[in-house]
């Protein structure tokens, strides 16, 4: 039985790799590193069917590597363990050590990644990790420092026509049926920009008829023979991010309608609970935040309650969630604090901790005056005392500004009362 098309098309060299040009073009960084054979641990981080795993495997060939590769969602500690076993009987002589590749690494736990780091630095293996998520969030910092985060792009529409006609033309199994394209738009529209996705609806064309027959490829073709096999909604692919995308963004604009139409798109469609319960939780924080803090609450509770029923009647716990949170009152003021906080830090990255906050354990410091004037907020009326606690050059500088909305109007007043003169938040 042939292989699927994707799979027969995968590029042998990096002539015939389409895309990602300001990263495998002439004398850019990933070119030069792969063609120097001076590969470091890298993570591959875009879409889905851009060529993340056809890197890889391009990258072990044209350096000559052993190549080892584990799936996020089947691999487990002992599964890595064995890797790095095969992988040292492999490193002899000043052969070049092998690449560990691991698809969809964002899937993998803490524990699973942190049994990839000692490995990684003593460089038994040079790891190439792929995941269409913000590796940022995904990957723990101690892994993520230890490797390059290469993006790749969406690709564009005349590389799309390209793969197409290059498909036609190259591969055995299509050059024995003869097409011509009208459009291409159809095609490509519900590829989503996703090669592998792309392959496939020219598989499936193919496959309604026979060798040495012609098909005259139009959009209404496309949309006849295609749609029917394909699901509207691709929890893996394009669609994916727009349903999502759309979903988070109704519950933003307070529109609950909305918010569970693209619900049940997702319910229909099969997409994952988890990930909707996840990203129900951050938007909580984002949009709602202080607004209304039992909405994280109800978030969080709505992941539990869908971990202990089960589907399909988590779809009921998936609503109210969504209804619930789409009918708050907003506020990003959580969010818009900690980036103001984090563009303060590394504005001044080394800002001294006050000595009145510093902790005392040892005489020496009780000498250097460590914890000295520390004033107590429990033994003063109200249980608060103003004092400093922000470095002496960051003083009175707000990262906090309350919402617009009844709960943070409360807590205005408050910061008001209690901050006068040092906060400026009456101005």
């Amino acid at each position: 039985m042939n292989p699927p098309l994707a799979e027969r098309l995968r590029p042998h060299t990096l002539e015939q790799y389409a895309g990602q040009e300001h990263l495998l073009g002439p004398g850019k960084v990933l070119r030069n590193a792969i063609e120097n054979n001076q590969l470091p641990s890298f993570i591959l981080w875009g879409p889905p069917g851009v060529g993340k795993t056809s890197l890889a495997f391009l990258i072990s060939k044209i350096c000559e590597r052993p190549f080892f590769t584990l799936s996020a969602i089947q691999a487990g500690v002992k599964d890595i363990r064995e890797v790095f076993e095969k992988a040292k009987k492999e490193r002899f002589f000043n052969r070049p050590n092998p690449i560990l590749f691991i698809d969809e690494i964002h899937r993998f736990s803490k524990s699973q990644q942190d049994a990839l780091l000692g490995e990684v630095e003593k460089g038994t293996v040079t790891l190439i990790g792929a995941t269409t998520e913000n590796p940022s969030f995904e990957v723990i910092p101690a892994l993520l420092s230890r490797c390059h985060v290469y993006v790749l792009k969406h690709l564009e529409h005349e590389q799309l026509i390209s793969l197409i006609e290059n498909a036609v033309k190259t591969d055995y199994e299509l050059k024995q049926k003869h097409f011509s394209f009208k459009s291409y738009d159809a095609i490509i529209r519900l590829g989503g920009g996703d090669a592998r996705k792309l392959y496939n609806i020219i598989e499936l064309l193919a496959n309604t008829i026979l060798p040495g027959e012609s098909i005259e490829v139009t959009d209404e073709l496309v949309m006849e023979k295609v749609q029917q096999h394909l699901s509207v909604y691709d929890k893996g692919g394009e669609m994916h991010y727009d349903v999502i995308s759309a979903f988070i963004k109704s519950i933003r604009g307070s529109d609950p309608n909305a918010a569970v139409y693209w619900l049940a798109r997702m319910v229909e469609g099969g997409e994952d609970p988890d990930f909707i319960c996840r990203r129900l939780i951050i938007l909580a924080s984002e949009d709602i935040g202080l607004a209304n803090p039992n909405a994280l609450l109800m978030a969080k509770t709505a992941h539990d309650a869908i971990k202990m029923v089960g589907w399909p009647e988590g779809r009921i716990i998936l609503s109210q969630a969504a209804i619930y949170l789409a009918t708050s009152p907003k506020s990003n003021s959580a969010y818009e604090a900690i980036e103001n906080a984090l563009y303060t830090v590394r504005s001044q990255p080394n800002a001294p901790v006050p000595l009145s906050l510093r902790n005392a354990p040892s005489a020496l410091m009780k000498k250097l005056d460590y914890g000295k004037d520390y004033k107590y907020a429990h033994g003063y009326e109200g249980n608060f005392v103003q004092a400093d606690f922000l470095p002496e050059q960051l003083k009175g500088k707000i990262l906090y500004r309350p919402g617009k909305n009844s709960s943070e109007n409360k807590i205005l007043e408050q910061l008001i009362a209690h901050w006068d003169g040092i906060y400026k938040y009456n101005q």
